[in-house]
């Protein structure tokens, strides 16, 4: 497989992290495409050996130096982009899950330009005018991270 995650020969796995304190869900506006600058969960590509979940806060530790213990898996979340001619340019499979936060303030740096913690009620507003900008599909995934906490 290409080493290039532009124009690949297959998606690549990823993991990210719903992380939840006090009621709220940790965010990070994403430093780097795809997505550059919208809200988003902390997250990326697994390394070989790691499961999903270790993947998963290994990213949470290294974007934002937060620590947390894992509740489990929400659901998949596709991200195809296609360039003007309509070929692959990105193509990545991101096994969302959620977690408890143990550990950490959050820290902005390369990879999160900015922290927002987002309460329950406040999901509807992801995405709409006056609102934090976000991925596509972030509000669901985030409803079933709250769903699975209140578990």
């Amino acid at each position: 497989m290409t080493s290039s995650r532009l124009y690949p020969e297959r998606p690549f796995l990823a993991a990210s992290v719903a992380v939840l304190r006090d009621g709220k869900v940790l965010l990070a506006a994403r430093a780097n495409p795809p997505a550059a600058h919208v809200f988003s969960l902390p997250g990326g590509v697994v390394e070989p050996g790691e499961t999903l979940a270790e993947a998963a806060l290994r990213e949470l530790r290294e974007e934002v130096g937060v620590e947390a213990e894992m509740l489990g898996f929400i659901a998949p979340v596709e991200v195809i982009e296609r360039d003007e001619a309509g070929t692959v340019r990105r193509h990545f499979v991101v096994c969302a899950h959620a977690a408890r936060w143990r550990a950490g303030e959050p820290t902005i740096g390369a990879e999160a330009l900015e922290l927002l913690w987002l309460g329950e009620d406040e999901i509807a507003s992801l995405g709409t005018e006056g609102g934090p900008a976000a991925t596509p599909g972030l509000g669901p995934i985030l409803a079933g991270a709250f769903a699975l906490a209140a578990r």
